[in-house]
Order: C-alpha cells, then sequence, then structure tokens
C-alpha cells in the first residue's frame, strides 16, 4: 500500500537528490532536502483538506485533480513561479532569468539580493495573513490553548488581521528598510519598495481567499440543492438522474482545489526564497515536496483516517508565522539557511508528538471508562 501510494515519489527524491550533488555538491544535497521536508510540513494540512473534498469525487475527478493539478502545482506552482517573481522582481523577461541562472550566477544572484526586500515583503505579508486568519478562528480543537483561547476571542474583532498585518508592514518598511539602506542615501526608495511589495502581498491574499470562499459557497449550494432534490425524488418515487448535478458539484470542487492547491503551492515558493536564492535548489526541492503531498492527499483519501494526528494543522500554521516573522527581518538581517528550515520541521514534530500524546490519552480514558462499566455491570 505504502510502495503502491508513493512508489513515484521515492524515486523522484532519489533522482532529485543526485541531480543536487552533480548540481552543488553536497551543500546543495542539504538545502534541497530541507526545502524537500519544508514543503511536505507547509502543505501537510493542504493535503488534508484535498482529501477532505477528493473523497467526495468520483474516481473520474479525481483522476482530474491528481494528474491535471500535479502538472498545474508541481510544473507551474513550484518551478515556473520562481523564474516568474524573479523576472518581475529583477525586471528582466523569463527567459533571461532563467539564462542567468544557469549561466552567470554571480549576476543573478545579485539580482536577486537586490530584489530580496521586496520579495520578503510580499512573501512575509502573504505568510503573515495565512497565520493569522488561522490563529483569529475559534476553533473546537486548540493546541496551544494559553495562546490560541485568548487570541480566538480578540478574532471576533471584524478585519483584525488585515489591520494587523498592515501595522507589522508600516513598523518594518520605516524601521528595517530605512535603517538597512540609509547609508546608501535611498533609504526612502527602499522603505517605499518594501511598502508596496508588501501590499501586494497583502492584496494577493485576500484575492486568493476570496476566490477560495466563493468556490467554497457555490459548493455548499449545490450540495443543498442537490440533497433538497434527493428528498423530492424519494418523496415522489421519481429516479432522477445524478450525473449532472453531481458533475456540477465535482467541477466546483475542482475549481476548489485548484485556487486551494495553488494559494498553498505559493506559500511553498514563498518560504522558499527564505531558504534559497538558487532557482535550481528551489524547483528540485518543492517538486520533490509538491510529489509527497500529492501521494499523501492520495493515501489520506485511500486511508479514510484525516483526524488522527489533530494538531498537525496547528503546527504547520506555527511554521508560516514563524516563516513570515523570519522573511521580514531578512530585510535587514541575515539568518543561515539551515535555521529557517528547521524552525518548520521542529514545529511539525512538536504539533505531531501532541497529536500522538493525545491519541494515547483518550485511549487510556476509554479504556478506563469500559472498565468502569464492565465492573458496574458485574456488581
Amino acid at each position: 500500500m505504502l510502495l503502491k501510494t508513493f512508489g513515484w515519489s521515492f524515486a523522484i527524491t532519489v533522482l532529485g537528490l543526485i541531480a543536487a550533488v552533480f548540481y552543488g555538491g553536497w551543500t546543495a544535497f542539504g538545502v534541497v532536502a530541507i526545502l524537500a521536508v519544508l514543503e511536505i510540513s507547509l502543505s501537510f494540512d493542504n493535503a488534508v483538506v484535498n482529501a477532505g473534498v477528493l473523497k467526495k469525487m468520483n474516481a473520474f475527478w479525481q483522476k482530474i485533480f491528481l494528474t491535471v493539478g500535479v502538472l498545474i502545482a508541481v510544473f507551474g506552482m513550484r518551478l515556473v513561479f520562481p523564474v516568474v517573481i524573479v523576472a518581475i522582481t529583477a525586471k528582466m523577461g523569463p527567459v533571461e532569468a532563467v539564462n542567468l541562472a544557469f549561466n552567470d550566477k554571480d549576476r543573478y544572484q545579485q539580482l536577486v539580493t537586490d530584489a530580496h526586500p521586496a520579495i520578503a515583503a510580499f512573501g512575509g505579508m502573504f505568510l503573515l495573513m495565512i497565520f493569522l486568519d488561522f490563529i483569529f478562528e475559534d476553533r473546537d480543537i486548540q493546541w496551544l490553548r494559553w495562546i490560541e483561547r485568548p487570541l480566538a476571542k480578540l478574532g471576533k474583532v471584524d478585519m483584525l488581521s488585515v489591520c494587523i498585518a498592515l501595522i507589522v508592514l508600516l513598523i518594518t518598511s520605516f524601521t528595517f528598510a530605512t535603517h538597512a539602506h540609509q547609508h546608501g542615501g535611498a533609504h526612502v526608495d527602499k522603505a517605499q519598495t518594501v511598502l508596496i511589495a508588501g501590499i501586494a502581498g497583502l492584496i494577493t491574499y485576500l484575492v486568493v481567499g476570496g476566490l477560495s470562499g466563493f468556490f467554497e459557497d457555490r459548493l455548499e449550494e449545490q450540495e443543498e440543492r442537490e440533497h433538497e432534490e434527493e428528498e423530492a425524488a424519494a418523496r415522489s418515487g421519481k429516479d432522477r438522474s445524478a450525473v449532472k448535478l453531481a458533475g456540477q458539484a465535482a467541477f466546483f470542487m475542482f475549481l476548489y482545489l485548484e485556487v486551494l492547491d495553488a494559494s498553498f503551492s505559493f506559500d511553498g515558493v514563498i518560504g522558499a526564497f527564505a531558504i534559497t536564492n538558487d532557482i535550481v535548489m528551489m524547483a528540485l526541492g518543492l517538486g520533490i515536496g509538491a510529489m509527497y503531498v500529492r501521494s499523501l492527499t492520495v493515501y489520506l483519501v485511500r486511508q479514510g483516517t484525516l483526524d488522527d494526528y489533530v494538531y498537525l494543522e496547528h503546527g504547520a500554521h506555527y511554521a508560516i508565522g514563524a516563516l513570515a516573522v523570519i522573511l521580514m527581518v531578512t530585510i535587514q538581517y541575515q539568518i543561515n539557511e539551515v535555521i529557517t528550515g528547521l524552525v518548520g520541521v521542529v514545529l511539525i514534530a512538536w504539533s505531531f508528538w501532541s497529536s500522538v500524546r493525545r491519541n494515547r490519552a483518550l485511549a487510556a480514558a476509554e479504556g478506563a471508562a469500559g472498565e468502569h462499566t464492565e465492573a458496574h455491570s458485574r456488581v
């Protein structure tokens, strides 16, 4: 079962890591491995959400999502999108950006470094909004209750996450950016660059979130309509054709999943810029990670166990929040790539262990309750 589901992912991992060693030695091997783990850890909740929706779709639409969807996710978002980011921020054509990445690494690195404040501000704001919207939502299951409970109460204030994100952006643009570049005499321009890029990141998040919400609402309306028509058909004794409605519902599911998947892969790509500016290592690492996310989605659908480790989603979002802070800080200060990568891994591992402990405690409590009931029945 595991080999059948994860076989392609294992094969891509071996090929990707071998390519990394040939490309940049053991340093590249380490960076690509960290990027793959980062992508998996950031996208675990994406796999869970995908699996929850995917299991409602028939075999045909599942294949469409896992073929067309993977092409969009792996080749579109993980391979093409980083080139587009570099091309836009460095003001050059995509072909020239790719050519520089392979043939003039020093100049390419310099161009990316010059564009780093804009990339960091854009990505930092996008990631920060994902984290804030998660942490301000009132949830039945809470991991770090001493943090999440009071923040969930604060989250009832309308547009609070947007306000906090804009305050963080203002502070960053007029402290980090200004201080970092005041000696060059262009501190106002850099502050404006950070401010504009950060606002663009916020707008991007709001647009993607709005589209996801739109498709989700349409999906819920479709499901309600189907349920009502099924009840009406049952009462009248008619055999209605469900093919067209099921197709419509599946189509909206597919659109919703594509927007959702794009938003999650976007944060993986942006997070990768906190690890490395090398587009080849970025493509290798994120490509490996994306394959595991796809395999994990299939595995969760086939196993049907989406709720075993309930704190993993929390750990993934805390990792996103940590990456957002790191990206904003790197506008002024350099942070070691290994430290950046390990922050996410540690948070995911911690949330996984907390989930395991919770499951053990619940199992022990159920066992004790069962023994108590049995003893009571004997009496």
